[in-house]
């Protein structure tokens, strides 16, 4: 029998080369994080005092004052903007979502940021009964309009740091920050994807929000970190609304145990093998006609590259969908690319979450599809709209 769990459970032993995607499992747990997890697991722990003892972790890492774990940084989202809400008011923790009685209940955000991460960023917002009030458009948003949108009734301002968000056009944090502080607006940083632990903190925002379970290694959690008024008043939406994005002990304990493998982590060694990856792929790519692969640093300015491997039809005898759909598709050895710009006609092969080894399968495979293509007497192009229609359906548990 196979030691692959994946294969044990009749589920498919894909290679990721997406990135820290949620719907293929986030990111490879660091072993401390894994035995920190197995260690806890028998045991019962105050979780209060196990809270303490992360927000000790998250401040030393981040700059913040005080910090929590939760379910995710979606549930921090909800639970940070419950917090700017009802601060420490027990009685209106409780009447969340219900907001009637509150003088604030509106958060702000560009119109640009209103992007989806498995859901619209918004419905994290609205989950605690807020209204998200969209600043500008979705190619421009600018100061005045920010500063005409604050009222009496505005809790706080989000800003979204994503690969997804539009990159031109919107104000960059600093602005946002001016702004908001201004008129005593809090802001709010949605950084679940980022590598910067200290930089939005020290920028000025008032509270930022990461994934426990994607670049740092650890579970699948959020992290709340940034000043001790705002941190405790989203932690007591525990006793509210966030009932239901409760973390467990092992979400926490491991969560601390990621945080403080962050610390030692040979962060250029990881570097340098992303980079041999990176190399490997596009040697193998460059000798095939129309297809032109670009190395291609990260948006949001996180130490990473990833490989844009452009497509034309008419010479490699593919598109890049049909190309990104045949590597999936492959029985013994899927291969799932980040695909979402993939009617452009490119897609990205993301180095992050590789285990030995899988660089070179990756390569044969890209080497297959495209002599497959190469020999092919017609131009291999499925219909682009229906493959959408197709993806957007979810039909779980069929």
């Amino acid at each position: 029998m196979s030691d692959d769990i994946r294969l044990q459970m009749g589920l498919r032993p894909i290679i990721n080369v997406s990135g820290t995607m949620t719907s293929l499992g986030a990111s490879i747990v660091v072993p401390q994080a894994v035995e920190a997890i197995a260690a806890a697991l028998p045991q019962f722990i105050e979780i209060g005092d196990l809270q303490r003892l992360a927000s000790r972790t998250i401040a030393r890492l981040t700059g913040g004052e005080a910090g929590f774990v939760t379910a995710s940084c979606a549930g921090a989202i909800t639970l940070a903007v419950a917090g700017t809400m009802t601060g420490d008011d027990l009685a209106a923790i409780e009447r969340l979502p219900e907001t009637g009685r509150l003088a604030r209940d509106e958060v702000l955000i560009q119109a640009g940021h209103m992007v989806g991460y498995g859901a619209p960023v918004e419905q994290g917002i609205r989950l605690c009964g807020a209204k998200a009030v969209r600043v500008g458009q979705a190619t421009s948003a600018e100061a005045y309009q920010m500063a005409g949108a604050i009222t009496a009734r505005t809790a706080a301002a989000m800003f979204v740091v994503s690969h997804h968000t539009v990159q031109y056009g919107q104000m960059g944090l600093a602005e946002f920050i001016e702004v908001a502080h201004a008129h005593g607006v809090p802001v709010i940083v949605d950084a679940a994807s980022e590598y910067d632990l200290r930089g939005f903190l020290a920028a000025g925002a008032d509270l930022a929000l990461y994934s426990s379970h994607k670049f740092l290694g650890g579970p699948t959690g959020g992290i709340v970190a940034g000043r001790r008024d705002l941190v405790r008043a989203a932690y007591l939406q525990n006793g509210g609304v966030g009932r239901g994005m409760k973390v467990g002990k092992e979400g926490i304990v491991g969560t601390i145990a990621a945080l403080e493998a962050w610390e030692t982590r040979d962060h250029a060694g990881i570097r340098a093998r992303e980079s041999a990856a990176l190399d490997l792929w596009q040697t193998t790519l460059t000798g095939f006609a129309g297809v032109d692969p670009v190395i291609d640093p990260d948006p949001t300015h996180n130490p990473l590259d990833r490989l844009k491997v452009h497509v034309k039809p008419a010479e490699a005898h593919i598109t890049a969908w049909d190309l990104a759909d045949a590597l999936a598709r492959h029985e013994r050895q899927p291969i799932i690319v980040r695909d979402h710009e993939v009617e452009h006609g490119y897609f990205y092969l993301d180095p992050c979450n590789l285990h030995p080894g899988q660089a070179e399968i990756v390569a044969e495979r890209l080497r297959e599809e495209l002599e497959t293509a190469r020999r092919s007497n017609d131009v291999i192009a499925s219909d682009f709209a229906e493959r959408r229609k197709r993806r957007a359906v979810n039909r779980w548990p069929d």
